[in-house]
């Protein structure tokens, strides 16, 4: 046990630790294997000598009455009565904590294996937690990493760094499949540490927030900031829209985002396998939003409105040669103009009392509840 703080430095180096970490490591390893190998009711303290390089291991011993209870049973190794602790030191007092030294190597072979097995554990904590910290910092951006294994239930295993990360099947893009060796890109949705696993991550290519950070990769002018994605709708692998804008006037918020020749967007969109993306500009004004959202049908009026519960719905007027667009093949764009605007919308051609009807009604609360079971929060 010698040259201890040269073992410290040597273990935060190999692991990529701080050496303070490692230094307190260590003393709980010591104080532990006394717990465990002396008396697990005994208090004990540890702490390294800088000029010996050595671990220092003492029992803190209680001063008590010499008619005191404590003085009897399992945990009477903790105290020592007045009369005693005088003859150590003639200023004790009652209620003082004396100390003992405690060599560990003295308690045999099984004791220093007990000692190791503790270093190791408490050490493969700090390992653990150092990459907690890093990849939960790593929560909602992206990270890409090589298949290792895909499962029965096509739940593909993807090796990032130091870690294991699980895409599940419902995070995958709908008639995506990867193989051993393939490198996917994903964003990173939770972080878990389970004491039997380790660590792992969950992943996602179908969050809405994949979407905003492939676009922030792809547009600069997202990246720093000059373009605001604002609000962000999905239904993986078929169509978004995205709601944008910029404190900039000379900025056109659409076209630096589309791109020349939408070249920026065509690659976001190869990247969610030809995801169909479409651009609207926000606007604080829910009205000229809800009319923005409802692209690419020609919209003649909206009006909003709100009950006592919070629920906001829009009555939508449009000719009536606009309806099929705005509802969108199996009301797909209807469906993602609620889900970016937050308002539940209602048709109304002009000259007709034709509303959404019953059955593009319930296709779009069948598509709000399916997004909401797949993305959870």
């Amino acid at each position: 046990m010698e040259n201890m703080l040269d073992i410290i430095d040597s273990i935060a180096n190999e692991k990529g630790l701080s050496r303070e970490n490692v230094q307190e490591a260590i003393k709980t390893s010591f104080i532990q294997t006394a717990k465990r190998i002396i008396n697990p009711t005994f208090a004990f303290e540890a702490d390294i000598d800088d000029r010996t390089k050595q671990v220092k291991l003492r029992q803190i011993i209680t001063v008590v009455a010499d008619d005191a209870p404590e003085l009897e049973g399992e945990e009477a190794g903790a105290y020592m009565g007045i009369t005693a602790a005088l003859e150590i030191d003639d200023e004790a007092e009652i209620g003082d904590q004396l100390q003992m030294e405690h060599d560990i190597e003295s308690y045999g072979r099984s004791a220093f294996a007990a000692l190791h097995r503790e270093i190791e554990f408490h050490i493969q904590r700090l390992v653990e937690n150092e990459l907690y910290d890093k990849y939960k910092s790593k929560i909602n951006q992206i990270v890409s990493g090589r298949v290792t294994r895909v499962d029965s239930d096509q739940n593909t295993t993807i090796e990032i760094d130091e870690i294991r990360a699980t895409l599940p099947m419902k995070s995958r893009i709908k008639g995506e499949k990867f193989k051993v060796g393939d490198v996917v890109s994903a964003i990173v949705r939770r972080v878990h540490v389970d004491k039997n696993t380790g660590i792992s991550m969950e992943l996602s290519r179908t969050s809405p927030k994949f979407l905003e950070e492939l676009l922030a990769l792809e547009v600069p002018e997202i990246k720093d900031g000059i373009v605001v994605v604002e609000k962000c709708a999905r239904i993986p692998g078929e169509r978004a829209k995205i709601a944008l804008y910029t404190n900039r006037p000379q900025i056109d918020p659409i076209g630096a985002t589309v791109g020349v020749r939408g070249v920026r967007i065509n690659a976001v969109s190869e990247e969610l396998c030809g995801e169909n993306i479409d651009c609207v500009e926000y606007s604080s004004s829910p009205e000229l939003f809800i009319s923005r959202a409802m692209s690419p049908a020609i919209i003649s009026a909206v009006v909003v409105e709100e009950n006592e519960a919070g629920e906001k719905k829009a009555i939508v007027t449009l000719p009536s040669d606009q309806k099929s667009k705005a509802i969108g093949k199996s009301g797909i764009n209807i469906r993602l103009a609620s889900m970016l605007t937050g308002y539940t919308i209602e048709l109304n051609e002009v000259g007709g009392t034709a509303q959404m009807g019953e059955k593009a009604q319930e296709e779009k609360k069948e598509g709000l509840s399916s997004l909401e079971a797949l993305f959870g929060n």
